[in-house]
């Protein structure tokens, strides 16, 4: 049978709600009587009950994590940073698969009934929407890899993509780089939309002799391949392509070895993240990285003070990226 709180309680020679206080943050209780229970408790083998502490509490320690991206490899190190931080804070992640989701009601509705204590939506394509709904229905969150605002209407940590678009156009310049286009994923993925805007801003005034658009159905390996199988089976290849994610840029990569040209000798290629892949010896990705630790512990540490403030005002806060070089363009 099941150590219960009354066994730890006599073993100690304590009151029950001793053991209660002492495993009960924030509560009042002596130095002298926790020692005693953690001593009791750690001879028996008790662990408190997470369901009894939240009915004392209020407090379930469940935070929703809310994504709709499971395909792409990125998503790996952020779930297991997101877990993991989130645990090391002495919360629990409660993952909610919001995959082909359009309406974010039956989420708000699931999570409420978990009675989460806050929410963390972690996604760069779904729009700010899917954040307010739980902001609507009374629950702290974060948009963490959300679209940036000047007057956010949730809390949003993340980058900001139209930049980076510049900074992707900045880069095929200095490589003299003339004939250049955009790879980008879903065109209705705010990600997408701002890292397109950003590179055609950035390529105004430059003497670049043409420059083309084309969208991947997902942010996958197959959708960057079989779009660039299209590119290339249409017309004559651009010169270098920023693909707005690395894995759409290793699929591409992989139609452009098929089709018989050399990467960076007949067509160059920039991606977006820089996830562990790209790195590889085989893959060799120039890239620009989003720091995505920083990103992830910023969102934490935001939804925490937010569940302990819930009228905080909204805030956006913004990290800077850099391009990481490797051998998938020529040099300056």
């Amino acid at each position: 049978m099941s150590v219960t709180l009354k066994d730890v309680a006599l073993r100690a020679g304590v009151s029950r709600s001793a053991v209660s206080r002492t495993f009960t943050e924030g509560a009042s209780v002596s130095v002298k009587t926790r020692a005693k229970v953690e001593q009791a408790a750690t001879e028996l083998g008790y662990a408190p009950s997470a369901l009894a502490s939240a009915l004392s509490t209020g407090r379930t320690k469940l935070i929703g994590l809310v994504s709709s991206n499971f395909h792409n490899p990125i998503f790996l190190e952020v779930f297991d940073r997101f877990t993991r931080g989130l645990q090391e804070r002495g919360l629990r992640p409660l993952l909610v698969n919001l995959s082909d989701e359009t309406d974010p009601d039956a989420s708000v509705r699931m999570l409420r009934q978990y009675s989460v204590d806050g929410v963390i939506v972690a996604s760069s394509t779904l729009p700010p929407g899917f954040a307010r709904a739980f902001r609507d229905a009374g629950l702290p969150v974060v948009h963490s890899f959300g679209r940036w605002s000047g007057t956010p209407e949730t809390h949003v940590v993340g980058i900001d993509n139209v930049e980076c678009g510049r900074m992707a156009a900045r880069t095929l310049i200095a490589r003299g780089y003339t004939r250049v286009a955009f790879l980008g994923g879903p065109e209705t993925a705010t990600s997408t939309q701002d890292r397109l805007s950003g590179f055609l801003d950035g390529l105004k005034a430059q003497p670049i002799r043409g420059v083309t658009t084309s969208f991947a159905a997902a942010y996958s390996f197959d959708a960057g391949r079989t779009e660039m199988q299209r590119l290339v089976a249409n017309d004559p290849p651009a010169e270098a392509y920023f693909c707005g994610d690395d894995v759409l840029s290793i699929g591409a990569l992989s139609a452009l070895a098929d089709a018989g040209l050399a990467v960076p000798g007949d067509v160059g290629v920039i991606g977006f993240n820089d996830m562990e892949i790209a790195g590889w010896a085989n893959i060799d990705l120039t890239t620009i990285r989003q720091p995505i630790p920083a990103i992830i512990d910023a969102a934490i540490d935001l939804v925490i003070a937010t569940i302990e403030a819930p009228d905080r005002p909204p805030e956006a806060r913004l990290f800077p990226c850099h391009v990481v070089e490797r051998g998938t363009l020529r040099a300056p």
